[in-house]
């Protein structure tokens, strides 16, 4: 990041370099010698000092002037300001002329080595004609410094507000997912709990599980992607741990992609459908099934989860699904933004309850 900061300043010491180098040359030089006279050595002299004086005002504008008045508002005064500028590098232009004599310089040179056509320019005329090209190269450069200024003023400000912004997400994202995994081990172990009831032995293996899908809650989500083979081999590992309890009546099927193509993925970005799915669609007496299908198509990932509902368990699905749905909506506006679809539905006549995810993960 000190690299890229310091390579792009770099860049911008070599762009200005570039640019007073071409308005020099432009301004300086290219105009004198089209005159086609024998120029004397002083008109170089003075117009080194004035090129001079124009980098400071330019730099002068760019570091005092703008930030400390037309940035803060007081344009009546930074209008003032840059017109006693314009007046001041007149009187200096001028007093320059007089310093190295170049009225008589000039005025001899047009006399002697001008066309035929060129009119002899006293003294009073060389110093008028000079006024409006100084005042015009004076604006010229307040102009290019000041629109200079306010244009990396903006994006200094859109760079903050970007930084910002991202800060805020990633501390609204830490906060989602926090809640998500305690959420999640609060269920699990609750199952886990009921299970101790019926077998220990079958307890004991689900308990060294979920171990194994702590250590990757834990560990390996801690960036803000993982693997789309991990995520998968998680939410199978979660499937088999709520299979654990279930009795025959209740029937589950998985599919995943045969030929996966890794991608990065947001961890934990499918578990909370699956799991609503295990807390409201299985039931230990009554016939019910849950359907879970996550599919690929290059770097478009599905997710399909179609699941029975047993209405004594709770009557509003959405309601009873707690933090984790609601946070993963959240998650998914967060990270994916204009990247996701998810659409939710229940089929009171079918009773059956489905989530159908689209990420676009390119």
């Amino acid at each position: 990041m000190i690299f890229t900061k310091s390579k792009s300043r770099v860049v911008t010491v070599l762009i200005h370099v570039l640019a007073w180098a071409v308005f020099g040359m432009l301004l300086f030089f290219f105009q004198p010698l089209s005159w086609n006279i024998t120029l004397p050595y002083q008109l170089w002299i003075k117009q080194t000092i004035i090129f001079g004086l124009l980098v400071i005002t330019f730099y002068i504008n760019s570091e005092v002037i703008v930030p400390h008045f037309l940035l803060k508002n007081k344009t009546v005064a930074y209008l003032l300001i840059v017109v006693g500028v314009a007046g001041i590098m007149v009187f200096l232009n001028g007093y320059v002329d007089q310093w190295l004599n170049l009225p008589e310089l000039m005025d001899a040179a047009f006399h002697k080595f001008g066309p035929p056509h060129r009119h002899h320019h006293p003294h009073s005329e060389w110093e008028m004609n000079m006024i409006a090209p100084m005042i015009g190269t004076c604006a010229l450069v307040l102009g290019i410094s000041t629109s200079i200024t306010l244009m990396e003023k903006w994006q200094k400000d859109r760079l903050v507000h970007q930084e910002l912004e991202q800060d805020r997400i990633s501390s609204e994202l830490s906060f989602l997912k926090a809640q998500i995994n305690p959420h999640f081990f609060f269920n699990t172990l609750n199952n886990i709990y009921a299970l101790t009831h019926i077998d220990a032995e079958t307890s004991r293996k689900a308990i060294h599980q979920l171990s194994r899908m702590m250590r990757y809650v834990l560990y390996d989500t801690q960036n803000a992607t993982t693997l789309l083979s991990q995520e998968i081999a998680f939410v199978k590992d979660y499937i088999s741990l709520m299979q654990l309890r279930l009795t025959d009546v209740v029937k589950i099927d998985f599919k995943s992609p045969a030929a996966l193509k890794d991608v990065a993925i947001a961890p934990m970005i499918f578990l909370p459908f699956i799991e609503n799915a295990f807390k409201h669609g299985v039931s230990a007496t009554n016939p019910s099934y849950i359907d879970i299908n996550i599919g690929q198509q290059g770097s478009v990932v599905d997710l399909n989860v179609i699941n029975t509902v047993i209405k004594e368990q709770n009557n509003n699905l959405e309601a009873g699904s707690g933090i984790g749905l609601n946070n993963t909506r959240r998650r998914l506006d967060l990270l994916y933004p204009g990247k996701h679809l998810l659409s939710i539905n229940e089929d009171t006549a079918a009773n059956t309850y489905s989530v159908h995810l689209t990420l676009d993960l390119s």
